[in-house]
């Protein structure tokens, strides 16, 4: 790291009062091998365990921490962790700057800019040059960056002026541009299970960086805590923070689930009064848009808004269900559902609860079929059991030198050139020539699909399965 005055002055008061820090920073791992969850990531010789200088011979143990030495002729490449919140995005970046002695700046896409940037690459440049000093840097929330704001990371990347370690929670193949996507290696980090956030809970109730044995947590309150968390390491631990605290001010040593409801209810971090959890209500929503029950939909979508939930989930999930639930029973579901989806972005809280009513509103009861769904669910079941073959060798491409004396494009009957529209020829694979994906139901506007499904089946020439 490079902390100015103010920032290296709160750090040393955290280090001489650990209890000014929050718990979930306080119980940030300090090595990799104390990281939770993620073990896809860590094994020995991967490209984290490589940017802290450790060889694939040592990676178990402390015997090459901190070395910075590099493992044969090729250094550590450049990362983008992708990950949910709460599944140890900072905290890998942050075991990182502990762990090496690499030159360790980070900076955050929210108030960073193609300044400060440019700032450390020319401190990285300077550094390699004048002192041997690998430099490498930790972006957070890179999609938050423009495509001209990341341009300017390219040379440094490609250069290996410095490492870059970048975060983000959005897709990195829509966030991310393509050149400095090719010039790193994608790390895709999974939902924490409840065991991996239990033994962390149960780390934080030991250890002396946390609660030092101050509290016990019984069963049913761990297993409640475990559902408010969700896979999110971060929100476990100020859940437990904030329950402990308020169980010490009313002079008890256990944290009773009563204390750790009251406590989540303050700390806005529980669904609703119930209990419900972000993943239940979600799919209660979904469930009731599937049963066309209006009413209910629109009950859990008022209880997800009054709970604070992200705008932007909600309309993804509303673009799921026009898809899997609804499909072309009524083909302008999915529309809907995306024109909801780009209000949202553009306008948040609190006028995008009226966009979300509107297409929930409409999914709820639009006529349904999961026919798309199921048909390409079996095919690719079929593709997945090896059930795939040739391309048929008039379909395939005939635009290269050879490929006539290869019979490819040969016999292909162009469809516009017939008065139908349609040729009698075979499309599919030898194996799966005769194999029907789609069935269409008569609910809505699929009906029209069901007819012209049935015509273009008998004009193929295509044998009834």
């Amino acid at each position: 790291m490079e902390p100015d005055l103010f920032t290296a002055a709160a750090e040393e008061r955290q280090e001489k009062d650990p209890a000014a820090s929050p718990l979930a920073v306080r119980m940030r791992p300090r090595t990799l091998d104390e990281v939770v969850g993620q073990q896809h990531l860590l094994k020995p010789g991967s490209p984290l365990r490589r940017l802290v200088g450790e060889s694939a011979e040592h990676s178990g143990g402390a015997a090459g921490q901190g070395s910075g030495r590099r493992v044969g002729p090729a250094g550590p490449s450049s990362v983008i962790l992708w990950g949910p919140p709460g599944t140890g995005k900072t905290t890998l970046a942050y075991v990182v700057s502990k762990a090496t002695d690499k030159r360790f700046v980070e900076l955050s896409a929210i108030t960073a800019g193609v300044k400060e940037v440019r700032a450390v690459i020319d401190g990285a440049r300077r550094a390699t040059g004048g002192f041997g000093k690998e430099t490498v840097l930790f972006l957070d929330e890179i999609h938050r960056f423009s495509k001209a704001q990341q341009d300017s990371l390219l040379p440094a990347v490609e250069n290996r002026w410095v490492t870059l370690i970048a975060a983000t929670t959005e897709n990195p193949y829509f966030s991310v541009i393509s050149p400095l996507l090719s010039r790193s290696l994608l790390l895709t980090l999974e939902p924490l299970t409840d065991e991996d956030v239990r033994g962390l809970l149960k780390r934080a109730l030991a250890d002396e960086r946390g609660l030092a044995g101050a509290v016990a947590l019984p069963g049913d309150t761990e297993d409640h805590l475990l559902r408010i968390a969700g896979g999110d390491a971060r929100r476990a631990l100020t859940a437990l923070e904030a329950a402990a605290g308020a169980a010490l001010d009313q002079g008890e040593r256990e944290i009773s689930l009563r204390t750790l409801e009251q406590t989540v209810d303050r700390a806005a971090l529980k669904y609703d009064r119930d209990g419900d959890q972000h993943y239940d209500v979600a799919s209660a929503l979904i469930k009731s848009i599937r049963g066309s029950d209006v009413d209910a939909a629109l009950h859990y979508l008022a209880r997800m808004i009054e709970a604070g939930e992200d705008p932007r989930f909600i309309a993804r999930r509303l673009m799921i269900s026009a898809s899997e639930d609804i499909g072309l029973a009524d083909p302008n579901a999915l529309p809907i559902a995306v024109a909801a989806a780009q209000a949202v972005a553009m306008i948040g809280f609190p006028e995008a609860a009226l966009t979300l009513s509107h297409a929930t509103i409409a999914l709820a009861l639009a006529p349904k079929s999961n026919a798309a769904t199921t048909a390409i669910g079996a095919a690719l079941e079929d593709v997945r059991k090896g059930q795939a073959g040739s391309v048929p060798p008039h379909l395939r491409d005939g635009h290269y030198q050879g490929a006539a004396k290869l019979g490819h494009a040969q016999g292909y009957v162009y469809p516009h050139d017939l008065p139908e529209g349609i040729a009698q020829q075979q499309y599919a694979p030898d194996a799966l020539k005769d194999r029907e994906y789609y069935t269409p139901t008569r609910h809505g506007a699929e009906a029209r699909y069901a007819d012209a499904v049935e015509w273009t089946r008998k004009h193929l020439g295509r044998k009834r399965s």
